[in-house]
């Protein structure tokens, strides 16, 4: 589990509205989650809803997700109705403004809203703020003060023993981001990662996915290397814990193993750091002021964006009828997610089940961004679908292609006939944490 870093006074700021006295009332507030399979990621998840319970204990706090987990966002709402609330607060538990934030989460909302009456505003995403990027700092930092502390480690670790600590601006930043079929979610990565560079006072800095665009972990890692530093921090910009931050760190310790002459550090996700919390807390007073508008002028669902221009005006649908309030948890993993499920970054494939749960083993790892406007109506189509406009740029050699298991395999083969110089050389049956699938 994620520490908190050094307490601080979150106290709520003056001049900002009451939540008691709002018009509307009673208030209650709704944090929307995605939901995952991962049992941590969701305790996680639970946790920081409670720590937003603590900074607003004048109102009732729930919260709920799309999929995978319950409370379900429909039982999150009822909770609040059943405790007397007319009028609902709802924040997006969301990074950045990508198809869950901008289509799913709305359309689970409206449709709640048209079939019961009750008030709903939404609010923004996390977005780049400067509280979220103060909390990556910490989290940066913390990861740089534990590996100077740290001693020297055993055969096999990320970081090898170095002689001495090096200074900030002899280090490389790496940001992993989740990735998306939105091009300004994903540049809104990059700008988290230029200011983390610019403000710390690092080397370099450079920004990955870890899935959907490009160039993802494993090879954007190794066009990194190249730059010469001898030590790279890589920090997964995430929320909590699951698949996607395991497959993370397993990608980058096979960088490490082909460069036992580098240090890798691994920095740890946001998790429930004090600022974070202070940042949904903030979103709720801007729903409260009416103070919630998105950036629309790079959406692609609204502009004529670059290479997204047949998306623009698609509605608003969500995708994740079929597997709301799936909670059977991942019985892969103890607790913290490994990452067995997707040992290639692919889910494994199961037997077509008739069950609703259809071989949707993801842990919330697919693509982000369905193709659908995101003004916040009720007047709007709720069918379900699952016609996504194709990404263009899926076959980026950088991009997912390179997570398939048949590219793994050759890799690693390559790597055995050039140690061998043998071209014939055949890699070992893989085992558990390979990150190769059989066949």
């Amino acid at each position: 589990m994620v520490s908190s870093a050094v307490p601080q006074d979150f106290s709520h700021s003056p001049g900002l509205p009451s939540l008691e006295a709002a018009e509307g009332g009673p208030l209650g507030v709704l944090i929307c989650g995605h939901g995952s399979r991962n049992r941590l990621a969701v305790a996680e998840f639970a946790q920081l809803a409670e720590a937003l319970r603590e900074l607003v204990p004048e109102v009732p706090v729930a919260h709920g997700y799309l999929e995978f987990a319950r409370p379900i966002l429909r039982e999150g709402l009822d909770s609040l109705r059943s405790q007397g609330v007319k009028r609902v607060l709802a924040v997006p538990a969301m990074l950045f403004a990508a198809g869950h934030a901008k289509n799913d989460i709305p359309s689970v909302l409206n449709t709640y809203a048209a079939e019961t009456g009750l008030r709903i505003d939404y609010g923004r995403e996390l977005g780049v703020d400067l509280k979220m990027i103060q909390a990556a700092g910490a989290r940066i930092r913390e990861a740089l003060a534990a590996a100077e502390e740290a001693a020297p480690p055993s055969p096999g670790q990320v970081r090898p023993a170095q002689a001495g600590p090096l200074p900030i601006n002899e280090t490389l930043l790496v940001v992993v981001g989740r990735g998306s079929s939105d091009p300004d979610a994903n540049s809104n990565v990059a700008k988290v990662t230029r200011m983390l560079v610019e403000g710390l006072g690092f080397g370099w800095g450079e920004t990955v996915y870890s899935g959907v665009t490009f160039p993802l972990v494993e090879p954007g890692l190794r066009h990194a290397v190249r730059l010469g530093f001898r030590r790279i921090v890589v920090f997964p910009y995430f929320l909590f814990s699951g698949v996607l931050v395991s497959r993370i760190r397993q990608h980058t310790a096979l960088v490490a193993a082909d460069h036992p002459e580098l240090e890798f550090i691994d920095a740890s996700y946001l998790g429930d750091h004090p600022l974070v919390v202070e940042t949904f807390r903030e979103r709720v007073d801007e729903v409260l002021r009416g103070d919630t508008q998105m950036n629309c002028s790079l959406c692609k669902y609204r502009a004529q964006v670059l290479g997204f221009e047949l998306e623009v005006g698609a509605p608003q649908r969500s995708h994740h009828h079929h597997v709301e309030g799936l909670s059977e948890a991942c019985t892969l993993c103890e607790l913290e997610c490994t990452g067995a499920c997707q040992p290639d970054g692919i889910p494994l494939a199961s037997p077509v089940s008739t069950s609703p749960n259809h071989d949707h083993h993801h842990h919330g790892d697919h693509d982000p961004s369905h193709n659908h406007d995101h003004h916040h109506g009720s007047g709007h189509d709720h069918s379900h679908g699952h016609g996504h406009a194709p990404y263009p740029q899926a076959d980026h050699p950088l991009g997912p292609r390179t997570l398939t298991a048949s590219n793994q395999v050759q890799r690693l083969r390559n790597q055995i006939a050039a140690g061998s110089g043998s071209a014939a050389a055949e890699p070992p049956a893989p085992q558990d944490g390979d990150g190769l699938v059989p066949g």
